[in-house]
């Protein structure tokens, strides 16, 4: 499946704008963002690709900035030798996890060693709300537990899970690229016990789960939560993510709504991974 890359540069750049401009373009489908010095890039399955759509959200604050937009068609290619020249270092999160590429030969010693092949889905752990839940689940204990990550990306959560020692992980993700990339991640580092899904929320069943990540946009977790809720176990914990701290209200309510009970939450340049216990 190719990608549509829009790459928007702001001037005068405002680390505010940036971060709302990849908000609300994440409600309308892109879903893999790349921060630059005065802008970002945004990625998009082609076929959802809307010119209208992209326009509106930028107009909404042209009276902010300059925007200069550029967008390319992204064919499949070799995401190694791409991720190489231009993105993936070695990442150590928390001084117990690192993640690298399988090109990486110089990297740290560290108690969790997670491999990614690199592709379109990113998901490195360089983004606030991976590493936030990667934060937590090396705080936690994760023996015999059962994890459902909606969101997965390429699978960092769920393979970490497992290597903590949960049972049993499923792993759901509307993006083909997701999906691939974390059979294969999950390949990579010998993790068994993970069933990968493609989908949304509607694929979930009646199975139950000791701990639910969800790491996607503002609107769909409001949209699922009640599902998150009903195959939460009782005692288990939800940790939500891919919002920002202005929306913590909104969630908070929603959670609570459904019972669930406020545990805390951590942020990381405006970005929050929020825990709630059922």
């Amino acid at each position: 499946m190719n990608y549509k890359k829009t790459t928007i540069e702001i001037t005068p750049f405002q680390e505010w704008l940036r971060d709302v401009l990849v908000a609300q373009l994440g409600e309308i489908g892109f879903d893999s963002f790349v921060d630059t010095e005065t802008g970002f890039e945004a990625y998009i399955p082609a076929p959802n690709f809307n010119t209208e759509a992209l326009n509106s959200v930028v107009g909404n604050f042209k009276d902010n900035a300059v925007f200069n937009i550029k967008t390319e068609t992204i064919e499949d290619k070799n995401w190694n030798e791409e991720w190489e020249k231009n993105y993936f270092e070695p990442l150590v999160i928390a001084g117990e996890c690192v993640i690298r590429a399988p090109f990486h030969t110089n990297y740290p010693a560290a108690k969790y060693e997670i491999v990614i092949e690199p592709n379109m889905a990113f998901g490195t752990g360089n983004h606030e709300t991976t590493s936030l839940i990667v934060e937590s689940i090396l705080e936690n204990n994760f023996t015999g537990k059962t994890v459902l990550d909606m969101g997965c990306g390429t699978g960092i959560l769920g393979i970490l899970s497992a290597m903590k020692g949960a049972k049993k992980v499923t792993a759901i993700d509307i993006d083909e690229w997701s999906y691939n990339g974390t059979v294969e991640n999950a390949r990579l580092n010998n993790i068994e016990n993970i069933n990968v899904k493609l989908g949304d929320a509607g694929l979930l069943g009646s199975e139950k789960y000791d701990v639910i990540f969800a790491n996607i946009h503002k609107n769909i977790l409001l949209n699922d939560m009640q599902t998150y809720v009903e195959n939460l176990l009782p005692g288990g914990v939800l940790i939500l993510s891919g919002f920002y701290t202005n929306d913590i209200n909104d969630i908070k309510a929603k959670a609570e709504n459904f019972g669930l009970t406020d545990t805390g939450y951590q942020s990381k340049n405006n970005w929050v991974a929020h825990t709630f216990k059922k």
